[in-house]
């Protein structure tokens, strides 16, 4: 990606030399790197660099001597926060076996504690989200999906896509619950067992798309 698209996010908060732009880009996978090692999620990666982005084109950075350094400090502050963050939410909200459930790097059909985890999880995002904010929730923080591809799985567009991941993730947060049946809980479940342990997506792909009812534009 060249440095052109933050050039143009950058003329609301000052502008930015092509210098600046051009150095932010070289050190860019850094600083990806050093948010996703802290955080393992490469969607929640993104959002702290694009903050980082925001915290350089309004530093002075006249003032910076080391402007690597100064990035690399400011992404590892960002990325913590975010770790701090997270924790209270789901000590407030979810509990901590969602995120664990959501792990795919081990294989939760041989884990009774970690199946159990996921049971919960799933049922949670049943209770809480619609059947397009779930599936987009479950392709992108469980599968890392890019949102081109979850907006071609849902068939809609790539900023719906974005749209629906962030209110799946507020909604996940509020209190409002619906009934989940039996059979719905356990057709989600053996479908993502099938996913995490296989790496063969599209049966679940296939459901979360077939539980959705004519995706419509989603409200900014």
């Amino acid at each position: 990606m060249s440095p052109r698209p933050y050039l143009r996010q950058a003329a609301a908060g000052g502008a930015v030399s092509e210098a600046d732009a051009a150095l932010f880009q070289t050190v860019r996978p850094r600083l990806f790197g050093i948010a996703y090692r802290v955080l393992g999620s490469a969607s929640e990666a993104d959002d702290v660099v694009q903050e980082t982005w925001i915290r350089w084109q309004n530093a002075d950075r006249g003032e910076v001597r080391d402007a690597a350094a100064f990035l690399a400090t400011t992404t590892l502050r960002l990325a913590i926060n975010v770790t701090q963050s997270a924790r209270a939410r789901r000590e407030t909200h979810i509990g901590p076996q969602l995120d664990d459930a959501l792990d795919v790097t081990a294989d939760p059909a041989h884990d009774a504690e970690r199946r159990a985890a996921l049971e919960s999880a799933l049922r949670t995002l049943l209770q809480k989200l619609s059947p397009t904010e779930r599936a987009a929730y479950v392709l992108r923080e469980a599968f890392d999906y890019p949102y081109v591809r979850i907006a071609r799985v849902l068939a809609l567009s790539e900023a719906n896509a974005r749209q629906l991941v962030t209110r799946a993730r507020r909604r996940l947060g509020e209190g409002r619950d619906r009934p989940v049946g039996v059979t719905e809980h356990q057709r989600l479940l053996d479908a993502f067992v099938t996913a995490a342990r296989s790496g063969e997506l599209a049966t679940l792909e296939q459901l979360l798309a077939g539980a959705t009812v004519s995706p419509m534009p989603v409200a900014a």
